[in-house]
């Protein structure tokens, strides 16, 4: 072997040893991400996290999720909304990212792009806005499904300013959201994100000594219906969603809110 061959070969080796040094780093922080991602927040309240049915759950500093691999995308994502959470403080919108908290990946923005559907937040920018690093967390991929348009900035956006003003009204609620990941759905992308048919939002205020619940369930369509026509029994969405929302609560309370369709409780002036 002459000199140029051996030095090809230790170079090689060299170039080796750097890739695969890399490949380590870069290996050890997406561990160290995921491990992040599965520790609780100091301002997550276990208590009221509804149970996972993918056994992937994710905690932000915003708010936590469970992520289903085989529709790319949350099943649920649950966050307290507090009076002084509420800001009209306007941050510049950022890029989406994949959320590599996602221990089996999260998917990829680009499904999206020219699919025809809008990037839909189910924990919406507008109740992360007390600080930017919260307003941009909502921006992670895993916090976003597929949604019409004319659905996100119509029935679906009225929904979420209703909540805002429960919030202020009620001096905060718990959250959660997502959309109804049953049945054979469309699906966009290389990665075949699911398109759900239906979406959902549980509230609970179990601030005021009295504690209530109520449920949405809307078909992905627009709608000028009120808001009040699409309440239902959080019962009956945890049938159809094999999602146990509340399983914290003390059974007596629990069974009985959960079983009522009433919306007496609430202000929908």
């Amino acid at each position: 072997m002459n000199k140029r061959q051996l030095y090809t070969i230790i170079v090689v080796l060299i170039v080796i040893g750097i890739y695969g040094y890399e490949h380590f780093l870069k290996e050890q922080e997406v561990a160290e991400i995921v491990s992040e991602g599965e520790t609780v927040k100091t301002d997550t309240n276990e208590y009221f996290l509804p149970t996972s049915t993918t056994g992937q759950i994710v905690h932000h500093e915003g708010y936590s999720l469970s992520y289903s691999e085989p529709h790319e995308q949350a099943e649920w994502v649950a966050y307290e909304l507090k009076k002084s959470h509420l800001s009209n403080t306007n941050f510049k919108r950022p890029y989406f990212e994949i959320d590599k908290a996602v221990k089996t990946g999260a998917a990829h923005w680009r499904n999206y792009k020219k699919s025809g559907y809008d990037r839909g937040h189910l924990c919406p920018a507008g109740d992360r806005k007390y600080s930017k690093y919260a307003h941009d967390e909502t921006f992670l991929t895993s916090n976003i499904s597929p949604q019409e348009h004319a659905f996100n900035s119509g029935i679906w956006n009225t929904l979420e300013q209703k909540v805002r003003y429960w919030a202020s009204k009620y001096d905060g609620l718990y959250v959660v959201s997502g959309g109804v990941l049953k049945g054979n759905l469309k699906t966009i992308g290389e990665e075949r994100v699911a398109v759900p048919n239906q979406f959902y939002k549980v509230l609970i205020d179990n601030n005021t000594g009295n504690t209530k619940m109520i449920a949405f369930l809307m078909s992905h369509e627009n709608s000028n219906k009120p808001l009040y026509e699409f309440v239902v029994s959080v019962d009956s969405l945890e049938a159809l969603t094999g999602i146990d929302f509340f399983p914290e609560l003390d059974d007596a309370i629990e069974n009985r809110l959960e079983a009522s369709s009433s919306y007496k409780a609430w202000s929908f002036d």
